[in-house]
């Protein structure tokens, strides 16, 4: 079944952790063996290939770069600039991937209609995988003015924050709201038409964006609190806020995210039992708050900075994704629902938003 992925870290593990993605999977964890100064080192699951022979032909794929400022412990940049040109160098990235026919960038509705024909059409074994350009915290943007250049490069998507506080609002792990910048940024966001990306808001910039911004909004990478009780997920209320606007929610595979009691560096997949039969109950807690299979897809954050190490145990590349259909069949959804679950919402939200 096609798949559509709602945030992948491409260029980061690109850029940063320096992968050539157009190898296979195995031979970028031979490239890293007894390599440490990533916690997931010899443990990737994603590559292009890896993702064509998982019939995941299209993606949401990030730009991220962290500005903090000198109080602030979290790893990233210490000023905008900085993060700013990490993007565009996040971006040349994409372009030479372009360049050379690994991947092609979707923007508006004719491009993404003309993709999906392609990859219904061929066999998906040299398809480029198409991407649609999303921005994951919004500290990179100087000023409004690199909004609109950022939307003339291609940005469809954007996260006002990621962990901690932010320029624009208060992201994961805490506590604040979006303040005037913040305002403005979402003013210029619905103006342009680029999606808000609710994920990593934190409850207080998350109630209160919902208070003042009335665009088009998704959650791209974002599981369920009831399951897991942490300020990264998103509550029962904030779930069916979402849904009442018509968002599409994401589920991703970080393990921390996907179970409770999950201890970084400690736990394993083995011995919590994790799965992808939890993915399909944060999927399924979502529909049943729902009332229908409209409102959840796949977003799965793979290579987000984890490995298999954090992963669920049946997936050891990105292309195991397609063990999910099955699953979701035997728990009583039919052809169309698992449809709509692996790619059709996502579409049809762009379709909307780009028409």
């Amino acid at each position: 079944m096609f798949i559509f992925d709602a945030h992948l870290d491409l260029a980061m593990n690109a850029m940063e952790w320096n992968r050539d993605l157009t190898w296979s999977v195995e031979d970028i964890r031979a490239k890293e063996e007894g390599m440490i100064d990533k916690p997931d080192r010899g443990k990737n699951t994603v590559s292009l290939g890896a993702m064509r022979r998982g019939n995941i032909g299209l993606c949401m794929a990030t730009q991220i770069a962290r500005y903090v400022k000198k109080e602030n412990e979290l790893p990233g940049w210490n000023s905008p600039h900085q993060a700013w040109a990490q993007t565009q160098g996040q971006l040349a990235w994409y372009r030479a991937m372009e360049a050379i026919g690994e991947m092609v960038q979707i923007t508006n509705l004719a491009e993404l209609n003309n993709h999906l024909d392609l990859w219904n059409s061929l066999g998906n074994s040299k398809n480029p995988i198409g991407y649609i350009l999303s921005l994951e915290g919004a500290d990179s943007i100087i000023t409004l003015d690199h909004l609109e250049k950022s939307y003339e490069q291609g940005l469809r998507a954007i996260g006002p924050a990621h962990y901690g506080p932010g320029t624009y609002a208060h992201g994961t792990n805490s506590i604040g709201g979006i303040g005037r910048k913040g305002k403005e940024l979402l003013k210029e966001i619905a103006r342009l038409n680029i999606i808000l990306d609710t994920t990593h808001l934190c409850d207080e910039s998350f109630w209160e964006t919902m208070k003042a911004y009335h665009g088009p909004l998704w959650a791209s990478h974002n599981n369920c609190r009831a399951l897991v009780n942490h300020n990264r997920q998103f509550s029962d209320e904030q779930l069916i806020e979402l849904i009442r606007r018509g968002a599409v929610i994401g589920i991703a595979l970080d393990a921390w995210m996907m179970v409770p009691k999950w201890v970084k560096g400690e736990s394993t997949p083995e011995s919590m039992g994790l799965t992808l039969e939890h993915m399909a109950d944060h999927i399924d807690h979502i529909c049943q708050l729902a009332g229908n299979s409209l409102h959840v897809g796949i977003g799965t954050d793979l290579d987000g900075g984890f490995g298999r190490e954090q992963s669920p145990a049946d997936i050891n590349t990105i292309a195991d994704l397609q063990k999910l259909p099955n699953l979701l069949y035997k728990r009583g959804y039919n052809n169309k629902d698992i449809e709509n679950i692996m790619h059709a919402n996502f579409i049809r939200f762009l379709r909307k938003t780009w028409s």
